[in-house]
């Protein structure tokens, strides 16, 4: 919903907010607040993404993977588990595997729809662990994704995030998330080659963040495809440049099934 919406820095800054203080609020962010208290309005969790849609002004549809109530659990390196985004990201061991608890839970039918009519399917950039692939877990989607069509293309993450992918180059990412679909969905990768200045690196060294390496040739040996380009945006922040990564996008990949 921030990324789609027309001002983004600022939905962003508000739905990711969280009380500070005061009783039955600290620790809760707006966003989830927001969210509820529209689905109590509306009686319906999908009808209150969509409700928030038309009051945020948020660009084209958006659906939940599901309607489930569903907790993210994540098994760790020395073996122990913990539940919930905030405490997986806040763990200091190493991911070994994420869970949906419970195991199998439905897809909403217009997810699977608009998989099955889709012209290309876009995957990332976002956090891995805690975005992704819980995404990807929620029953018949993969195979919605593997079954369609369009192309699947992965837009790599810019920069590792701390608590989920130190250390991890864009064929970790990928590796990750075929361990846990089990099916190579990806037709390609897009990934960025603008370096980025030492001043914005130094500010996110701070931060336990660091940029993600390409990893051309372990993408070779897996025999997935990846096309590289200028899509760096350094203003405050590090992020995509959203007009050129949908240019190359459309010159790549929607033009081309066009033509076919």
């Amino acid at each position: 919903m921030v990324a789609r919406s027309t001002d983004e820095d600022l939905l962003g800054k508000l739905f990711q907010y969280r009380f500070s203080a005061g009783r039955g609020l600290a620790g809760h962010s707006f966003g989830n607040l927001f969210l509820t208290a529209l689905t109590d309005i509306t009686g319906d969790f999908p009808e209150a993404v969509h409700v928030s849609s038309r009051v945020l002004a948020i660009r084209g549809r958006i659906f939940p993977s599901t309607t489930e109530n569903v907790t993210l659990e994540a098994e760790l390196e020395d073996g122990s588990v913990v539940a919930g985004e905030t405490r997986i990201s806040s763990s200091k061991q190493r991911i070994r595997r994420i869970h949906l608890v419970p195991r199998r839970v439905r897809p909403l039918a217009e997810v699977l729809a608009a998989l099955h009519d889709a012209d290309l399917i876009l995957v990332g950039p976002g956090s891995l662990y805690t975005s992704i692939i819980p995404n990807l877990l929620v029953e018949g989607v993969t195979k919605a994704i593997s079954r369609s069509s369009a192309k699947c293309v992965y837009i790599a993450n810019l920069m590792t995030q701390p608590g989920e992918t130190e250390h991890y180059s864009v064929a970790d990412h990928v590796r990750a998330i075929y361990e846990h679909t089990r099916v190579r969905i990806f037709h390609s990768a897009v990934i960025n080659r603008t370096p980025a200045s030492p001043q914005m690196l130094r500010r996110y060294r701070a931060q336990g963040a660091e940029i993600v390496k390409p990893s051309l040739s372990e993408l070779k040996r897996m025999g997935l495809p990846y096309i590289t380009s200028d899509l760096l945006q350094q203003r405050g922040k590090i992020r995509h440049d959203t007009g050129r990564l949908a240019k190359l996008l459309l010159r790549e990949f929607v033009t081309q099934n066009s033509h076919n």
